[in-house]
């Protein structure tokens, strides 16, 4: 049955946090604690799926090359494409450094913990999604220097921390959990709902910390209304292109309904996390804290975005299955 409230309450959490991170952002101590929480909220996230998922299902997922060749182009090329396009149709819509913010998006490798969380909460190849956004964030070590020496016309090197970061976060986890599967398995799979609220809870606590940390760097303050309207317009469409074409294109390459999900979700996905790191490196000594703004935007709506996405997909599922079962019966 379909909720009688006009937006999804998980939509609206979303902006709750964003809210809460504008009024009451962390500072100092807090700022630790809150970093501390999403790296643990994250670990606990890959644990569970890595324990939920069979060895099986996750070498098929490292194997579907087709699946993860078209989210790498997605990621770095077909995003690339829209911003210089973009930018070449209107190079005075945005001062240069908002223009700069937008290929940076452009140029940023997928998140890891939200493609999986949309992708597992949507009811798509959780194990493939899983592969692709890792594998985007360690390309995206190599990749984003080399797109935005390109495109931004600045050269620089990434810190190897960010690999060993993706390492430690994700990976160690997800091996753990399936190494006790022989343990916890089961009882992972009975309390599937367990997994769910780590998917919606890691998403909120990102929200938040994320935004937090924009806010403490005065944001607000260095850009007007009509420049930020406008930057919100270049998000969306941004998003919307990208959704729509990573949906009807894994169509129209005959992907399953799983894979498309994952296609989808991974492929119009944008890193805050790498992204803002990466920035402050390669972009060295120039206005970092407005040019981050568009990604720090980007990030936000596809959250909310594919929020409600995600839980449309998974009501048609259930719907699906439902309406299934009386076929079934009556077959037999």
């Amino acid at each position: 049955m379909r909720s009688f409230v006009p937006v999804d309450p998980y939509i609206l959490a979303i902006v709750g946090m964003v809210g809460l991170a504008t009024l009451l952002p962390l500072h100092g101590q807090g700022t630790v604690i809150g970093s501390y929480a999403t790296d643990a909220a994250i670990a606990l996230l890959f644990f569970l799926h890595g324990a939920r998922l069979s060895t099986s299902e996750a070498l098929v997922g490292a194997r579907h090359w087709r699946l993860h060749l078209v989210i790498f182009l997605a990621t770095f090329v077909l995003f690339p494409l829209l911003g210089v396009a973009a930018h070449t149709l209107a190079p005075h819509l945005l001062t240069p450094a908002l223009w700069a913010g937008v290929i940076l998006i452009c140029i940023s490798p997928s998140t890891v913990q939200s493609s999986i969380a949309f992708t597992s909460i949507a009811r798509g190849n959780v194990s493939a999604a899983l592969c692709s956004a890792t594998a985007s964030n360690l390309l995206g070590i190599v990749m984003t220097p080399l797109l935005a020496g390109l495109l931004l016309s600045r050269h620089g090197t990434v810190s190897g921390h960010a690999a060993l970061d993706i390492v430690v976060q994700l990976l160690l986890p997800f091996v753990a959990g399936q190494l006790s599967r022989p343990l916890i398995g089961r009882w992972v799979a009975r309390h599937n709902g367990l997994l769910g609220l780590v998917d919606r809870g890691s998403i909120l606590l990102i929200v938040y910390t994320a935004f937090s940390d924009g806010v403490s760097h005065g944001i607000w303050h260095q850009v007007n209304a009509t420049q930020l309207a406008i930057v919100l317009g270049i998000d969306a469409l941004l998003l919307v292109i990208v959704l729509l074409i990573t949906n009807f294109g894994s169509q129209l390459l005959g992907f399953s309904r799983a894979d498309r999900i994952a296609i989808m979700f991974c492929g119009s996905k944008k890193s805050l996390a790498s992204g803002l790191p990466m920035a402050s490196v390669l972009l060295a000594g120039q206005s970092v804290g407005l040019i981050v703004l568009p990604l720090m935007l980007f990030h936000q709506i596809q959250l909310m975005t594919c929020a409600a996405l995600a839980r449309h997909y998974a009501e048609a599922t259930e719907e699906y299955s439902q309406s299934a079962v009386p076929v079934l019966v009556k077959a037999r």
